[in-house]
């Protein structure tokens, strides 16, 4: 049988947006309050204090109504000023892109750019800053998802640290799937979301502040006030005594809630560990069919995406379709430099389970002979296999 593109897929293995867990879409079918009804205000600030728990935060986190992007937009308008010099760490798409945004805010912006399948080295910043004393904010994508590698950002925040600088950190496909935290890598502004990792719908983004990136973005009179880029509207909208600035997103309140119930519940480390065997698994997997990963060490390979170069001769949105329609699986593909290249293979939230590497790697085998390439199934699975069952 083959599924029709118009037909829903049966497993969704992407970078995001993944399917929710199914208690959080039971939480978004809740009672959608009224916005200043006392029962949603003390819910809004719970909801919140969970958040700064899950997040391990010593500052209230802020809930920006809008899914991470907006959070990442607003950061730039809110911290940069035109008198700053920013440093912006380019290791992929995500990264690169940032650069745009910063360059928007002030004109003067150096970059560290490396090969998308690598990593930004921590002694390359330390270089960079002790060349330019002048730069006062560095921005970083801890996973740059369309190359499904990771930045040492605990690292990277200590020498930006050491130097003073601000530090954004792009954290929204690595937060809940991974060990990081906004305080641990020292983070003024730390974004992330929760439909990657904790398993819920697109529509927030969840941004730890430093008490000095607050002070910062205060005494910018460029700072956006009054809109949805507005950081600065919501930092005290977490209290049950204070107003919000617009309508919140209720229903994915609701959602979110109940994610982060989930997450504390198990435990951060169960559920990280989890991400890290399955997609171990699957790494194994890949190689073990005679397909290359693409970051260029394990070492930097993603818990929370598996990405692999395409086959010499393979179209690889011709690759993507055959898994779909042969199997009802989906995978992502790249994104700007990477499309075309790479195929991605998702581990987030509710499908950080090993059992979904070996879904994955039967359904590519079977797509990649159908389309030409020799894939060993079985050695695909096995290896797959022997990885989830060394951990007993």
């Amino acid at each position: 049988m083959r599924y029709p593109d118009d037909a829903e897929p049966v497993i969704t293995l992407t970078s995001g947006p993944v399917n929710a867990y199914p208690d959080v879409l039971r939480g978004l079918g809740r009672t959608v309050l009224y916005d200043y009804d006392p029962a949603f205000q003390a819910f809004y600030e719970k909801v919140v204090e969970k958040a700064q728990e899950a997040m391990r935060l010593s500052t209230r986190p802020v809930i920006l109504h809008g899914e991470p992007v907006l959070g990442l937009e607003a950061a730039a308008a809110s911290l940069i000023t035109p008198d700053d010099t920013v440093l912006n760490l380019a290791s992929g798409v995500y990264g690169k892109g940032f650069g745009y945004w910063a360059k928007r805010y002030s004109l003067n912006l150096l970059e560290i750019e490396t090969a998308y399948n690598e990593a930004i080295d921590p002694q390359a910043v330390r270089d960079m800053l002790a060349r330019h004393p002048e730069v006062t904010v560095v921005c970083v994508c801890h996973h740059d998802t369309p190359s499904g590698t990771i930045n040492p950002i605990d690292e990277i925040g200590a020498v930006v640290a050491e130097h003073g600088a601000y530090l954004i950190v792009d954290a929204v496909s690595s937060f809940g799937g991974m060990k990081t935290h906004p305080d641990e890598c020292r983070a003024d502004i730390y974004i992330t979301g929760p439909n990657k990792c904790l398993g819920a719908p697109p529509g927030l983004t969840m941004a730890g502040i430093s008490d000095r990136a607050w002070a910062k973005m205060k005494a910018n009179p460029a700072a956006p006030r009054a809109s949805m880029l507005s950081i600065l509207d919501w930092e005290t909208a977490w209290s049950r005594t204070e107003p919000f600035p617009f309508t919140p997103s209720v229903a994915e309140m609701n959602g979110l809630d109940v994610a982060l119930d989930l997450y504390l519940a198990e435990g951060p480390e169960a559920v990280w560990a989890r991400h890290a065997l399955t997609a171990k698994a699957t790494r194994a997997g890949i190689r073990a069919m005679g397909l290359e990963l693409w970051a260029a060490r394990e070492a930097i390979a993603s818990p929370t995406t598996t990405a692999f170069r395409t086959p010499e001769g393979i179209d690889e949105a011709k690759l993507r379709h055959e898994v779909r329609a042969r199997y009802g699986v989906v995978f992502s593909s790249g994104r700007g430099e990477t499309l075309g290249r790479l195929t991605r293979i998702g581990h987030m939230g509710p499908t950080a389970q090993p059992i979904y590497a070996v879904t994955a790697l039967a359904a590519l085998a079977g797509a990649l002979n159908a389309i030409g390439f020799k894939a060993d199934p079985g050695a695909g699975v096995g290896a797959a296999m022997a990885e989830i069952d060394a951990v007993g």
